[in-house]
């Protein structure tokens, strides 16, 4: 299915863009400024709330894509949004530690934020058995147990947390590095985020909570995916 292109007054050739797990995402050609649609399972409250987030990214340093509303207002048009897209090239996983500083200061400038609507932090759910991509109860009574058993041995240092800091989020401009996909994005441990930017400082414990997440967060939208980092947590835990 294509984007409803038409509901932000464009018409313009699509194509799609690789790199969407869990969305489809397509980019305009031949505008002044080129567009990217991506189908999103995101509420409008859950998307605005990204506004200070990217705002609080730029002033640690980052580029970011700031949602397009459609002509009506709305940030998710019939299950898509807008955003511009970013020229650049690619990072590499190595140069991920490059944007550590900018990471740390876009943590310390959120720290006062509030949790996305309708999401969960990893210690909300240990009490709590829903929230953003997760459904505890739709996982196996041990691996919720084993899920639990690894974020229960985190600290209490969260904030919001981009939560897919990975390279193929982040993109080399002439204005600095862009850091895209906010889809994840939510309060929760910032460990999640220095993992992959200072791999260095991270602990046992940190690295299995994460590996935890990712099978949570996917068990039903990858499950395949999901059995096989299950299996790896099993085997940690």
């Amino acid at each position: 299915m294509l984007p409803p292109i038409h509901l932000w007054g464009i018409s313009a050739p699509l194509e799609p863009l690789g790199g969407g797990h869990r969305n489809a995402v397509f980019r305009t050609s031949e505008l002044a400024q080129d567009l990217v649609f991506k189908s999103t399972r995101r509420t409008e409250a859950q998307l605005r709330w990204l506004a200070p987030v990217h705002a609080a990214a730029e002033t640690a340093g980052f580029v970011t894509p700031r949602l397009i509303p459609d002509r009506t207002g709305r940030l998710n048009a019939d299950g898509w949004t807008c955003e511009p897209f970013i020229e650049g090239r690619p990072f590499q996983p190595e140069n991920l530690p490059q944007i550590a500083e900018r990471v740390d200061a876009f943590h310390m400038a959120t720290a006062n934020l509030s949790q996305r609507p309708e999401f969960c932090s990893s210690c909300e759910l240990l009490t709590e058995t829903t929230g953003g991509d997760v459904d505890l109860t739709a996982l196996p009574a041990d691996l919720m147990a084993l899920c639990r058993t690894a974020w229960q041995a985190l600290g209490s240092e969260t904030g919001v947390i981009h939560g897919d800091l990975t390279a193929g989020n982040l993109i080399h401009t002439t204005q600095g590095p862009a850091l895209i996909d906010w889809d994840e994005a939510r309060v929760d441990h910032r460990a999640y985020d220095r993992l992959r930017t200072r791999p260095e400082t991270a602990t046992a414990a940190e690295k299995t909570a994460a590996l935890a997440w990712e099978v949570a967060a996917s068990w039903q939208i990858e499950p395949d995916h999901a059995q096989l980092v299950a299996r790896i947590l099993r085997a940690r835990v």
